[in-house]
């Protein structure tokens, strides 16, 4: 789970997770907070939060690269540290962590990667205005059209991998920073020949806090987009 300047949710997403996870894996569990060094002191509270539990661990990064450089430490920590399977979600109760019981189930069923879909059967978003779904739907089908894959909800960042397909898409080579990380993990897993099942959910906008969507976040997806593309076709 990724941070920065989380500090108004970090605590309450954290009893959260744990308690989902105690429910569906439990004693076998453990969440990893990767901190780009928030100056809300968002890692501060993590690092009390690790003291009295020993489930938790933080991951401290020196600067702010991006989301993508921050889920790939995570990842690598993760696989060193013997994970089977590994989930990806937000801080900031967008994502519901009930609905990790429901990940987890889809990949122990077969699948290799599970993905949190708003935009199959079931699934949904609540709180957004109708410019940001339009917005949000436009990339998904803008994505999909560019690299010709099926899945629904390229974007979606609420995941479980099988620690085999992290260990097989060459995590060292993949260049998006922004939220087109999540659109070229992916895209990566479907290379590789692994599966990806949508499980539906209703993603919530989050109530405390900033957003850490930007300009620059969207056009890097515009612009990397077909650099994957041509990536695919080649290989």
């Amino acid at each position: 789970m990724p941070t920065f300047n989380e500090a108004e949710n970090i605590e309450g997403v954290v009893a959260a997770v744990l308690a989902a996870l105690e429910v569906c894996i439990p004693g076998e569990h453990r969440l990893l907070i990767v901190d780009d060094s928030s100056p809300d002191g968002t890692g501060e509270l993590a690092d009390r939060l690790a003291a009295a539990n020993p489930a938790i661990e933080v991951l401290h990064r020196a600067a702010r690269e991006g989301l993508g450089p921050a889920y790939l430490a995570g990842f690598r920590r993760a696989l060193d540290g013997g994970a089977s399977y590994v989930f990806e979600m937000d801080a900031d109760f967008s994502h519901d962590p009930a609905d990790l019981g429901r990940l987890l189930a889809a990949v122990v069923d077969g699948s290799d990667v599970a993905l949190g879909s708003r935009y199959v059967p079931g699934g949904g978003v609540a709180d957004w205005g109708v410019l940001r779904q339009i917005v949000s739907r436009a990339g998904c089908i803008y994505a999909r059209a560019v690299l010709g894959l099926a899945v629904r909800d390229l974007t979606g960042g609420f995941k479980c991998f099988r620690r085999e397909v992290l260990e097989a898409i060459e995590l060292e080579t993949v260049r998006s920073h922004g939220y087109c990380f999540q659109i070229e993990m992916t895209q990566r897993a479907l290379k590789a020949g692994f599966s990806v099942r949508e499980v539906p959910i209703v993603f919530r906008d989050r109530r405390r806090g900033d957003s850490k969507m930007s300009p620059r976040i969207a056009i890097e997806a515009f612009l990397v987009l077909p650099q994957l593309r041509w990536q695919r076709h080649r290989r």
